[in-house]
Order: structure tokens, then C-alpha cells, then sequence
């Protein structure tokens, strides 16, 4: 009888149709979010500072495996452009957000959106990074994500990573003028010296 118990038990932990044992899955130090294989534009909404009196604009497009997002930024009555899409997320495993991007030169901010309220109006939780005109990995830890709520700065509890609803990006640099970015990934990432 022991015998075949232990038959029985070592095939069912060597099998190949089991897939990789739990503490392996749970190794992996990055999870994709977003590629660009697909045009999807569609599931990306603009939001220009024209709901403030503005006149920056924004326009988004997906081709090549990459998302594109370009306009004019006009600091006057205004001053930023904007991008989001709608994502629910469970980053609680994770310690931040990485995105392998390229642009002029010029700061942009990622937005990780939680979903938090104060009073009526959301709090955006944004961090800005740098661009080169070379493709980067830029990594954006959760702690670096301040608090703002309509660009003014608010105490806020920490962001719930394990509730995450909403990613975008801004560009409210200061700058007037034409912009770009491009992105090709965007991965939830874990240091792996923890």
C-alpha cells in the first residue's frame, strides 16, 4: 500500500500538467499591466485643462506596440494635459510601477489612482520621472506618489495598492509647447533585495 502512495504522490508533484509550484509564481519581481500589441486607444480617455479654461491639448494613439501620447501644452489659464485608463489591480505584492519609455527630454508624472475621495473630488496620487530621447526603464516606487487634489497638494492616507482602479499619465511640466511620449510597457515591479 505505501508503495503506491508514494507512486501516486510523486506523480502528482512532478507532473508537467500541474504548472509551476505556488512559491515559483510568487517569485516572479514584475507584473505586466500594459502592452501595446493591440490598437486600443479607445480605452483611453484625454482630459485637457480645457475643464479649467485651458487651452493645452492632448491626443493619444497606438501603433507598433507603442502608446503615443502628444499635444501642446499651454501654461496660460491652464497648464497640463492628461491621459487615463480605468484598471483594477491588486498591486499589494508589488513596490511600485515601471514604465519603459521615451520622450524629449521633458517631466511627465504617472498616476496610480486608488480610487480615494476627499469630499467630492478624487485624490490623484502622481509621481513625475524624466525622459530621455533613448528608451528607459524608469521605475516609480508607490512611496515616491504624492497627494494633490485639482493640482494643490493634500494629506491623504497612504494608497490602498491592493484596490488600485485607474493609471495615467500628465504632463504639467511648465513648458509651453509641443510634447511626446511614448510607452511600450508598463509592469508593477518588486524590489528583489526585500
Amino acid at each position: 500500500m505505501l508503495p503506491v502512495f508514494l507512486s501516486l504522490l510523486l506523480a502528482l508533484t512532478t507532473s508537467p500538467d500541474q504548472g509551476e509550484p505556488e512559491a515559483h509564481q510568487q517569485s516572479d519581481p514584475t507584473m505586466t499591466l500594459f502592452e501595446f500589441d493591440a490598437p486600443d486607444d479607445a480605452a483611453w480617455q484625454v482630459v485637457n485643462d480645457g475643464v479649467m479654461g485651458g487651452r493645452s491639448q492632448g491626443y493619444i494613439n497606438i501603433e507598433s506596440g507603442v502608446l503615443r501620447f502628444h499635444g501642446t501644452l499651454v501654461t496660460q489659464g491652464g497648464g497640463f494635459t492628461s491621459i487615463r485608463i480605468s484598471r483594477a489591480a491588486d498591486l499589494s505584492a508589488y513596490d511600485g510601477v515601471e514604465l519603459r519609455v521615451r520622450g524629449g527630454g521633458r517631466t511627465f508624472e504617472v498616476e496610480v489612482d486608488d480610487g480615494t475621495m476627499r469630499g467630492w473630488r478624487r485624490v490623484s496620487r502622481q509621481a513625475p520621472f524624466e525622459t530621455t530621447p533613448e528608451w528607459t526603464w524608469v521605475r516609480v516606487p508607490f512611496s515616491a506618489l504624492g497627494t494633490t487634489v485639482w493640482g494643490q497638494p493634500v494629506n491623504a492616507t497612504p494608497i490602498d495598492v491592493a484596490s488600485v482602479e485607474a493609471f495615467g499619465f500628465y504632463i504639467v511640466d511648465g513648458i509651453d509647447g509641443p510634447f511626446e511620449l511614448e510607452v511600450e510597457a508598463i509592469r508593477a515591479y518588486r524590489d528583489t533585495a526585500d
